[in-house]
């Protein structure tokens, strides 16, 4: 009797502890959760996710000027398309490179240069008169904001916990959903008093004093990058999961800036919009596309990122096929919507498992091994591709190719291996 009631009390005392090991646990999830949304925790990441819009905004607005550009320039849509291949090479060139520079001068000041010369870029944009100069200076600004990524997505992930990355990088891919929707209204309002030479002045003025100000004001990413090396090449490239990486990141930016670069000359010459009722309809679809945003980085911290990403790319396959086979105005208006807000499902899933899968250090390297490739697909070949069907007499098919594309590599987050302790 006294050696069951011993061990009576030894099991309700160590039931006790796990009760109470449970709530300890459980109390210090929700502290960090509520750390996270504090304003000190939130101000350098909005000020960052800041800085990305205005890097992103300097790149799409060029989308809803294009047919005015076509107009002043005399050039076809092919010409047109190809103009942001010229920007997806010096993103290219400039993403290889960008360890190069964070190394000497730190990731802070590399995302100053990016913004800075970004709207430096701009202001030459403005300036150009003919074709050639055009591409020149969209070259320019491809490699100015070809410099902030790596640099931008290490700094954020320094900011915040390993628990909070999903929450952290779905703020931050609030910038580029935000520049989707406010870019064409930024155009469209300019323009109805302006030339579309306004938009670059103003986007690009904006850009110097803001990377000046964050310049003089954040104490974020004042360590040095990694620069690409033999040793950190080899690490990066002997994984699997990386190749699979730049598929799915070329795959994801075909479905938004692919898409997103060519959807007003489709609405406009094809389906029969006219151009305030595409760049209106664009810009509000795009709107929804921030709440998306912040419901992937939730899923991704909730459910995993290779199960989020492999339904992003589902529904977001399905509905760009859909708009390609758009019969009239409002099934394209519906399918732009909908693509829109699928599309951005992604992104905080996307990088969530590229930075998993590296330490802190060789961050940078891994990314500015892994966008250049995917950006030059999803940027330059795709609207290069769907301009040519355009000129060809289709730009429906050129739409509906890049679905397909979209829908078949909902297949490859099933080979991901993410590792919880990054091997390099």
């Amino acid at each position: 009797m006294g050696a069951s009631a011993g061990v009576r009390k030894r099991n309700c005392g160590n039931n006790l502890i796990k009760r109470l090991k449970a709530r300890i646990m459980a109390n210090t999830q929700n502290s960090n959760t509520h750390a996270f949304y504090t304003a000190a925790r939130l101000g350098p990441i909005l000020f960052l996710a800041l800085l990305f819009f205005l890097s992103f905004i300097a790149r799409v607005v060029l989308s809803p000027l294009m047919p005015a550009i076509e107009t002043e320039l005399h050039i076809s849509h092919s010409q047109a398309g190809a103009l942001f291949l010229f920007m997806s090479v010096g993103y290219f060139i400039a993403l290889l490179g960008s360890g190069f520079l964070s190394a000497r001068i730190t990731h802070k000041y590399s995302i100053v240069v990016s913004t800075t010369v970004v709207g430096v870029a701009l202001l030459v944009i403005a300036a150009s008169r003919d074709l050639c100069a055009l591409r020149a200076a969209i070259f320019f600004l491809g490699m100015a904001a070809g410099l902030y990524l790596p640099s931008g997505m290490t700094t954020l992930t320094d900011m915040v916990d390993s628990n909070h990355w999903g929450k952290a990088v779905s703020i931050h891919e609030i910038a580029p959903n935000l520049g989707f929707v406010a870019a064409p209204l930024i155009a469209e309002i300019l323009m109805l008093w302006f030339s579309w030479r306004v938009v670059p002045t103003v986007i690009g003025c904006a850009a110097i004093c803001i990377g000046l100000l964050f310049a003089r004001l954040s104490r974020w990413g004042n360590f040095p990058g990694q620069p690409p090396s033999l040793a950190s090449a080899k690490c990066v490239f002997a994984q699997k999961s990386f190749w699979i990486m730049v598929v799915l990141f070329g795959l994801a930016i075909s479905s938004t800036m692919g898409v997103y670069t060519m959807l007003p000359l489709y609405l406009i010459k094809e389906i029969g919009m006219s151009g305030g009722l595409a760049n209106s309809l664009i810009s509000l679809s795009r709107l929804a596309g921030m709440g998306t945003a912040l419901i992937s980085g939730w899923a991704t911290d909730r459910f995993g990122a290779a199960r989020t990403i492999m339904w992003g790319f589902l529904l977001t396959g399905i509905t760009t096929i859909l708009l390609g086979m758009a019969a009239s105005k409002s099934m394209a208006a519906v399918m732009v919507c909908l693509q829109a807000v699928l599309a951005t499902i992604y992104f905080p899933a996307g990088f969530t498992a590229l930075s998993s899968l590296f330490t802190a250090d060789i961050r940078n390297v891994a990314i500015s091994f892994t966008i250049p490739f995917a950006f030059v697909f999803g940027s330059g070949v795709i609207p290069s591709m769907i301009g040519l069907t355009g000129d060809m007499g289709s730009f429906s098919i050129g739409f509906a190719i890049t679905g397909t594309l979209i829908l078949a590599g909902a297949i490859l987050p099933l080979f991901l291996k993410l590792k919880p302790h990054p091997v390099c």
